[in-house]
């Protein structure tokens, strides 16, 4: 069974409504406020001794291109690929009322395979 075109109207409206703009708000960070802290957790140390990845949680504003250089130049590495999640905050009762935590970015970097990043 086909479905019948959508009239001009909604297709303009619809276009509009989900047009992206890409592009960063024009910030100027720095490294450290790009990168806020790194994320420790069995996955993450599972991924930097296997996968020579590490995860950290950035600002929300920052792209791939302002983690890697930060990271480049705080940690002294050379980085191969970035990749970045924004996680949505969950659901919490805080008193009387539902809530909803904030929402943060993760950055998964992976190194050169020379490299290495030690926390501790």
């Amino acid at each position: 069974m086909l479905t019948r075109p959508r009239p001009v109207k909604y297709r303009r409206k619809n276009k509009l409504r989900f047009e992206h703009k890409p592009g960063a708000p024009n910030l100027e960070l720095r490294p450290y406020q790009v990168v806020l802290s790194p994320l420790v957790t069995e996955k993450g140390t599972h991924q930097s001794s296997h996968y020579n990845a590490y995860a950290f949680q950035v600002n929300l504003h920052a792209t791939k291109i302002d983690v890697k250089k930060a990271v480049e130049e705080m940690f002294h590495v050379r980085v191969e690929h970035v990749t970045t999640q924004i996680r949505h905050g969950k659901k919490r009762r805080f008193r009387f009322k539902m809530g909803t935590m904030s929402d943060w970015k993760k950055a998964i970097v992976t190194l050169h395979p020379d490299d290495k990043i030690d926390f501790f």
